[in-house]
């Protein structure tokens, strides 16, 4: 049994993980700390667990788990390991940006299974991946693998409310989300760089513009982007190359049939769709944000550091209505 901690329980993330963990039959939740909410029930700030989970936000204990997951938000994960001495064989699987890019990892590694399947099994310290980053890696890593990569990349990716973590602002509460769309930091949004890193890591000499439009949906939860790049590949070879880069890999699946959000939404998988228009190839790729570009992936790599099945505890049903 992998024995587990949370630090930073009380947001989006760590709500996935309680409700991933508590019924994964390999793990044992240990302690769930939050500085704002300690010696309170769990379920008092994660409502939906009311029934399902009687533990009470607690201090950490560090030696007495396997297993943290740091879910206290970007820029906090650096500050926790100054912080704390950790013991010598505790492993570490950080939701936070802090250690994605190749200047800050230490001894992280990139925890996209996808790529780094191998180094992750091996790892002390996982570095877990952006919700956007995700979705588009996951659609151009196949051209990447195979040096297809010969032009711009144009993206246009849309989230739910809930990528903007729990905390509100002014662009995040009902009456100015709800019956509203709008974009975001055009071309310079924070997981380009963890992208561009990991399409080098297949392709060295890419060097062509990645060109990221965000939107903010008025739906909770949910990515859809939708990427288009030049490519000499008919529609036929495209669909055979990404089959078989992810013949091995559970949670993705290539569709002949357009996709929406609504099928991967409650899911750690990720769905892609292929159209060839004129020379131009078209991957649309949709994930649920708070899963597979999340807390789902962040499962997914603890079974992998631990030896177990890549799915277990993730077989989960997506929402029908």
């Amino acid at each position: 049994m992998i024995k587990v901690g949370i630090i930073g329980g009380a947001g989006y993330t760590a709500g996935e993980l309680l409700r991933l963990l508590l019924w994964h039959s390999e793990a044992e939740i240990v302690f769930i700390q939050s500085s704002s909410h300690n010696a309170q029930p769990v379920s008092k700030v994660h409502k939906d667990l009311l029934g399902e989970c009687s533990l009470n936000f607690s201090d950490a204990n560090f030696n007495a788990v396997d297993v943290i997951f740091l879910c206290s938000g970007h820029g906090k994960s650096k500050s926790f390991f100054e912080k704390n001495n950790l013991p010598e064989d505790l492993k570490v699987i950080d939701l936070s940006m802090d250690f994605r890019l190749e200047d800050d990892k230490n001894e992280f590694v990139y925890g996209l299974p996808e790529m780094n399947k191998e180094a992750i099994a091996e790892a002390k310290y996982i570095a877990n991946p952006g919700c956007f980053a995700t979705a588009i890696e996951l659609a151009l890593l196949p051209l990447a693998k195979h040096q297809a990569l010969k032009d711009e990349v144009h993206v246009t990716a849309i989230t739910g409310s809930t990528g903007a973590g729990q905390a509100p602002s002014g662009t995040s509460h009902f009456s100015w989300k709800n019956n509203n769309v709008s974009l975001y930091k055009a071309f310079e949004h924070q997981h380009l760089a963890e992208i561009n890193e990991s399409l080098k890591n297949l392709q060295k000499d890419f060097n062509k513009a990645l060109n990221f439009i965000p939107v903010r949906g008025n739906f909770s939860r949910g990515i859809l982007a939708s990427v288009y790049t030049n490519c000499d590949w008919s529609l036929i070879e495209a669909m055979v190359h990404y089959q078989n880069y992810y013949l091995d890999h559970p949670f993705v699946v290539i569709s002949d049939e357009n996709i929406d959000v609504k099928q991967a939404v409650n899911t750690n998988k990720c769905l892609l769709h292929l159209e060839k228009h004129g020379n131009k190839l078209l991957i649309v790729s949709s994930i649920d944000n708070l899963l597979k570009g999340a807390s789902g992936q962040a499962v997914q790599n603890m079974n992998i550091m631990f030896g177990l099945a890549e799915d277990a505890g993730l077989r989960l049903k997506p929402v029908a209505f």
